[in-house]
């Protein structure tokens, strides 16, 4: 059929996502077949416009252009083609307000798949099928959203990959997060940090990940404080997923975590825990005792600065409290500093006591590893309680009538499911340390022998290390006196009561007292070379 006059045209072509724009060639194949129909009705084309949006939205990029462009052309009579009624629009409601705004803007639509005719049948026709083009778009989403959530009841994780993995495809597992190095490795120090208490705060974990260029951050070059919450509080690092809007319970995920399912537990336990001081920006590598020495007379933490002298800069340490007999009165940092390692110097246990100490705790660590068996048993014993207990609750879900009844048990199955998941690891490493005796506690003892090697440190945070593990609270400075006698912590107090009794054991078998104060100190020692195993 021929055409007298050729009428104006645009083509209006969308596919669903950017990434329908690099994959297949469905903005190009619309285009040829929009083209091949304007030859053969003979329409001009002057202007194609292309957009990558969900079918749902009204508001597209390219649709406002194209409106634009038609309602500062509305003098000239325009034809908008579409290669099908679903390229307009997904949904009911959206099709009739972009018809509607076409029109307004003086165009016409056609279509080489359907006449769109202003008559009753052919509206209902129109209808009718942007109706069937919105079921099949909820459709494609229900059935997304079934195979997504069958995925993850799987363990299969099926969302953007956490920082520090990535996906990658397995034989017969379709995709499935792997670690990214180094990113792992950060997240797992930062986890462990925070868990063992080397961070103090959510803000030193902070302070932790902006110190590695590795780790992505934002323009400021901070990172976010919600991304700190976010990484502490996903179970993913701990090999594990849930997805509650989803009704998928706590599982073990497919992927390998980074941290064991009880250092998470502990994490979350900080976290809703008592709150932590934040970090205080003004404490530096110059004046790592900032903070947590006091001026003995008034009390007040001593701040620190430099000063600009007739040869050049020195640094001070000095109390600021008003009404301080030593306000203003500076001290020199090198006496402050000079004094604080003699006094870490006096702290360190003789070599035969920290030998004597450590075959204390190599009787204990056998002792423990022996009585794994009986553990093991009670944890077994423990879960297939657990097993039943969750029977019961969701068989009582099934029979309750009130949506609070259902909600309190739910919650109730969620905590089992918590501690199932974490006797399920226990008995799976039980009798099997993740590390042998001497790589555990190696650092610890290495500490506490010389607790002056981890200050001569270059890296602040171990300089603030040795503070938290050395000594039970602040330190008092006296200007003219020097420090005053310090609260030590447990371990360097054990140790120090315990060299009293050394001469009492003529022989090593009889570690029976000694044993009993040690048996209260190894948690601690052994959270010690958690925490600081990164410097062995």
């Amino acid at each position: 059929m021929a055409y007298d006059t050729q009428t104006k045209a645009v083509i209006y072509c969308r596919v669903s996502s950017a990434k329908q724009t690099v994959r297949g060639d469905g903005l190009g194949s619309q285009e040829t077949r929009c083209r091949e129909y304007a030859r053969h009705r003979g329409h001009d084309v002057v202007r194609v416009f292309k957009d990558d949006a969900s079918g749902s939205l009204v508001t597209r990029p390219a649709m406002k252009e194209m409106l634009g462009f038609l309602k500062s052309r509305k003098k000239d009579s325009y034809v908008v083609i579409i290669d099908d009624i679903s390229r307009l629009a997904r949904g009911l409601d959206a099709h009739l307000r972009l018809r509607a705004a076409i029109n307004a803007a003086g165009a016409s639509l056609e279509s080489p798949t359907l006449t769109f005719g202003e008559d009753s049948d052919s509206q209902l026709i129109e209808n009718l099928l942007a109706s069937v083009s919105q079921h099949g778009r909820q459709k494609n989403g229900e059935q997304t959203k079934n195979r997504m959530r069958a995925r993850a009841m799987n363990g299969f994780w099926v969302f953007q990959a956490p920082t520090g993995y990535r996906y990658e495809r397995v034989s017969g597992g379709g995709k499935m997060l792997v670690k990214v190095e180094p990113l792992a490795s950060i997240i797992k120090e930062a986890l462990e940090g925070y868990a063992s208490e080397r961070f103090t705060s959510q803000a030193e974990v902070k302070r932790f990940l902006e110190l590695h260029p590795e780790f992505p951050f934002r323009g400021n070059g901070e990172v976010a404080n919600q991304r700190v919450t976010d990484i502490l509080t996903q179970p993913l690092y701990a090999g594990y997923l849930e997805l509650p809007r989803w009704d998928v319970n706590l599982r073990k995920a497919q992927h390998e975590g980074l941290i064991s399912y009880e250092t998470f537990l502990t994490i979350q336990e900080r976290i809703h825990g008592k709150a932590r001081a934040p970090f205080r920006k003004d404490i530096n590598a110059d004046f790592p005792l900032r903070g947590f020495v006091c001026c003995g007379d008034c009390g007040h933490p001593l701040t620190a600065n430099w000063s600009k002298g007739s040869h050049g800069h020195y640094a001070y340490y000095l109390c600021r409290t008003k009404g301080c007999a030593s306000a203003g009165k500076s001290i020199a940092r090198a006496k402050v500093e000079g004094e604080f390692e003699e006094l870490l110097k006096r702290l360190a246990p003789s070599e035969d006591l920290i030998a004597i100490a450590a075959k204390i705790f190599r009787n204990l660590w056998d002792q423990r590893l022996a009585s794994a068996a009986e553990q093991k048993k009670s944890m077994a014993a423990e879960l297939s309680q657990i097993d039943r207990k969750i029977e019961q609750l969701l068989d009582r879900i099934v029979d309750a009538d009130s949506s609070a009844v259902i909600k309190a048990y739910e919650k109730r199955v969620s905590e089992y499911e918590s501690r199932k998941a974490l006797l399920s690891e226990r008995i799976a490493n039980c009798g099997r340390p993740a590390r042998g005796y001497d790589e555990t506690f190696r650092t610890a003892m290495e500490f506490l022998g010389n607790p002056q090697k981890l200050w001569a440190s270059e890296r602040l945070e171990d300089k603030r290390a040795v503070l938290k593990l050395a000594f039970a609270g602040h330190l008092s400075y006296q200007r003219i006196e020097g420090f005053r006698t310090p609260e030590i912590a447990l371990p360097f107090k054990a140790l120090g009561d315990f060299s009293g009794l050394k001469r009492e054991m003529a022989r090593p078998e009889r570690f029976e007292r000694p044993t009993l104060r040690f048996v209260v100190l190894r948690p601690d020692l052994h959270r010690l070379s958690e925490r600081y195993a990164h410097i062995a």
